[in-house]
């Protein structure tokens, strides 16, 4: 009995630290978010569409890994080409990241990179004249607008 106690204690105790190592870290501005989408976003999809997304990449600051590889995201469609004759492109941004089991509310400064690579003037400039699907799968790039606390 007591040895199941001492096993349960070390148990609890690695846990909080994990925790409290998450924990207490601020992210600051400009950091890149890398993320991966766990769905197809397509560039008719209604602005405030939602979609599940993952960390590529760990966030790391000053040494301690403040959000790992495959920490849960969700983003929004900002801006997008709902109708033929809109002349929107498609923007998203990345709203909120699981951490510890709560949600907490993130700002970016809207997707790197996110055109439709498809369609290439000659010179090599991103034309978005159709609408098109960023597949899941896809890597996109962000930046933290404002600092993040966890």
């Amino acid at each position: 009995m007591k040895r199941h106690t001492l096993i349960w204690i070390g148990i609890a105790s690695l846990a909080f630290h994990a925790v409290d190592t998450a924990f207490g870290v601020t992210i600051p501005a400009g950091t890149p978010l890398v993320v991966r989408t766990l769905h197809g976003i397509s560039s008719i999809d209604a602005p405030g569409t939602r979609f599940p997304a993952e960390l590529e990449k760990e966030v790391v600051v000053n040494g301690k890994v403040g959000l790992p590889v495959g920490t849960k995201v969700s983003g929004r469609i900002a801006t997008s080409k709902r109708t033929h004759t809109s002349s929107q492109r498609l923007s998203v941004d990345i709203t909120d990241v699981q951490v510890g089991g709560r949600s907490l509310p993130i700002k970016t400064a809207g997707a790197i990179g996110l055109e439709n690579s498809a369609y290439k003037t000659r010179r090599g400039v991103s034309v978005s004249t159709s609408s098109y699907q960023v597949p899941s799968g896809r890597k996109i790039e962000f930046r933290l607008a404002q600092p993040l606390n966890l």
